[in-house]
């Protein structure tokens, strides 16, 4: 067998092909003491830079237009000591709307309570105390049984309790700043999953009362982000990104519009379930999604200073 013959190979020139980059994308080096803004501008317009650029254009969109920006936080957002940044962002009217997973309200109470959390699971395991410390125990599942008597949802129960309680850190409580502002936080617990399941003073009817209807008042904020809105995924990889789905197709079974709006997905991996049921699905033909990947802790700063710094 003979090699092929390479002379009567066909050739264009380079400037007739079209590239998909130039150097009109390109960075630019960052000069001391310049502005954070100017550092934002000097980002080059490729890839992650620029879908950053689009994602706070879009939650800047959606607050402009007065639609939801909703934020679904994994709890490891909270353990990488974000939560004064989100706190922020409720109040300046970049987080209209607040979801978590059950681990979320442990971590958001202990902050609150103690200024510290996030155990040694292997420490304490071997001799069965993981998990057991008492006042977030106790007081977690008091929060939610008394919520639930007075009809609340369980992130609601959580907030009022905390502001109620008024323990030495509570401006870094994400459930109290959102009780305070009149924001809806909702919590999605998977029964068996968060350490104060195993405690006495879990009520699993109120567990389940409180969580299904933070559910359906979740559901409401989705079936409004039609016309602009913008729904996020930080960290949760399966999870929000399964409640998030159903509440989609709940919002479009009862006939509500959810066209136009925007989803994105933040996380130091992309995972099949948000990028399938957040950015891909839900958006297909009707809207935008988005995906950014690197740790919490330096892309949600980013993404924060992005729109403070655009107003």
């Amino acid at each position: 067998m003979k090699p092929l013959d390479l002379t009567g190979v066909r050739t264009y020139p380079l400037a007739e092909r079209k590239s998909k980059v130039g150097l009109a994308e390109f960075g630019r080096p960052h000069a001391a003491g310049a502005s954070f803004a100017s550092f934002l501008d000097s980002l080059p317009r490729i890839l992650g830079a620029e879908t950053l650029r689009q994602v706070a254009g879009e939650i800047s969109r959606a607050r402009s237009a007065g639609r939801p920006i909703l934020w679904g936080l994994g709890a490891h957002v909270l353990k990488v000591g974000l939560s004064p940044v989100i706190v922020d962002l409720m109040e300046r009217g970049y987080l209209t709307g607040l979801a978590m997973n059950g681990a979320g309200i442990v971590h958001d109470f202990e902050l609150a309570v103690a200024g510290q959390t996030s155990e040694e699971v292997e420490a304490g395991l071997g001799a069965g105390e993981f998990g057991m410390a008492r006042e977030t125990g106790e007081e977690i599942n008091r929060a939610i049984s008394e919520g639930d008597r007075d009809g609340l949802g369980l992130g609601a129960a959580v907030g009022r309790y905390l502001l109620a309680r008024r323990p030495p850190h509570l401006a870094v409580s994400l459930l109290a700043a959102a009780h305070r502002l009149g924001l809806p936080a909702t919590v999605h617990v998977a029964v068996g999953t968060d350490i104060v399941h195993m405690h006495p003073a879990c009520d699993p009817a109120a567990l389940g009362r409180a969580t299904h209807l933070d559910f359906r008042l979740f559901a409401a904020q989705v079936a409004g982000l039609g016309g602009g809105g913008i729904y996020l995924n930080v960290g949760s990889a399966v999870l929000l990104p399964e409640v998030f789905l159903k509440a989609v197709t709940l919002a479009r079974n009862l006939g509500h519009d959810l066209t136009d709006f925007a989803t994105a997905n933040l996380d130091f991996i992309q995972s099949y379930r948000p990028n399938t049921n957040v950015v891909q699905r839900p958006t297909r033909g009707v809207g935008r999604g988005y995906s950014l990947t690197g740790h919490h802790e330096v892309l949600v700063p980013l993404l924060a200073a992005a729109l403070v710094e655009g107003g």
